[in-house]
């Protein structure tokens, strides 16, 4: 497993992680989740040993990373796809990575067929495209058959098959036992893949929770109902001092469940032709609890604008007031 305790890393006078905790545990996907500039890859990295932390300390199975005599057996990462030797072959990258961890050479052929690159191994990776330079990443990852495996945007640059095996594979890893660590910002591809999330913002843990729990906890649901007579249920509704709101041919409930809402029906004398729940997306749910840590906001279209206009009236107001 992973753990992380009381991690803290300054840049300066910039404070990038803030006394961060959480564990990852073995036998579910976890996503690590933030904002831009919430400090996700500034841990990752102190986890694997490459920045050293201010404060606190990362483990792998209970050991620090650097004291590993042959991590890729222990841990398995892709942090950057392109950085790689661009000169060397991907069969030869895999093979270097090997015999520096004391790997046998028949490992590069296993893990090269199991990311779907058998016909391009012995092309230079500077040829590569992103989801080419993605896979070999993966392969490398999984050289040692790690029992602990992170993954920092891992399906960037993949096509639609790349994403949905990547999706599969990590699945499937998870399944055996192992460790799965994976930062994304695609909050979909998270919600399909992720049984567990942590999620930081600007350095500090927001949530440590399964994504059900946080999608339920940070999100609101409706009751969308579809009927007979719609102005009828709805005025019935709102009588009873419920929102009801009329939305894409639904009408769409907060505040009573959909056993109550057929009830009411019922009493009503109207038929009801659909009736379901709907709650929010991982996304949704992800800027709720993110709002007051994303470090750049972009205005809506015309907003700019519209606030220009708003500040050019009120200062002819005060000339003409002068």
């Amino acid at each position: 497993m992973i753990e992380v305790k009381g991690l803290t890393k300054k840049f300066g006078a910039t404070l990038a992680v803030d006394h961060l905790s959480f564990d990852v545990q073995p036998g579910v996907v976890t996503g690590f989740l933030g904002p831009n500039g919430a400090g996700k890859s500034t841990t990752m990295r102190m986890i694997l040993g490459l920045d050293r932390p201010t404060a606190g300390e990362a483990l792998v199975n209970g050991v620090p990373y650097a004291k590993m005599r042959t991590p890729l057996r222990q841990v398995g990462a892709l942090l950057d796809a392109k950085d790689v030797h661009g000169g060397r072959s991907a069969r030869a990258h895999l093979l270097a990575l090997a015999q520096s961890n004391g790997l046998p050479r028949s490992r590069v052929g296993e893990v090269v067929e199991l990311t779907g690159l058998t016909d391009v191994a012995k092309r230079r990776v500077k040829e590569f495209s992103l989801g080419m330079s993605q896979r070999l990443g993966i392969a490398a990852a999984l050289l040692g058959d790690p029992g602990v495996l992170m993954f920092d945007e891992p399906v960037n640059g993949l096509d639609p098959e790349g994403i949905l095996w990547i999706r599969t594979f990590m699945q499937y890893l998870a399944g055996q036992g192992r460790t799965v660590l994976v930062s994304s910002h695609l909050m979909s591809e998270m919600a399909l893949t992720a049984d567990h999330l942590v999620v930081i913002g600007r350095g500090r843990l927001l949530a440590d929770t399964s994504t059900k729990a946080f999608i339920d906890e940070h999100s609101k649901g409706h009751v969308r109902v579809r009927v007979s007579e719609p102005d009828r249920l709805g005025e019935a509704l709102r009588s009873r001092g419920v929102t009801a709101e009329q939305v894409d041919g639904y009408l769409q409930v907060t505040g009573l469940s959909t056993d109550e809402v057929g009830h009411l029906a019922l009493q009503q004398q109207v038929a009801v032709l659909e009736l379901f729940e709907q709650k929010s997306s991982l996304e949704a749910a992800f800027m709720e609890m993110t709002r007051g840590s994303v470090e750049y906001h972009a205005g809506a279209p015309g907003e700019a604008e519209q606030q220009q206009a708003l500040e050019q009236e009120q200062e002819q107001e005060q000339e003409q007031g002068a």
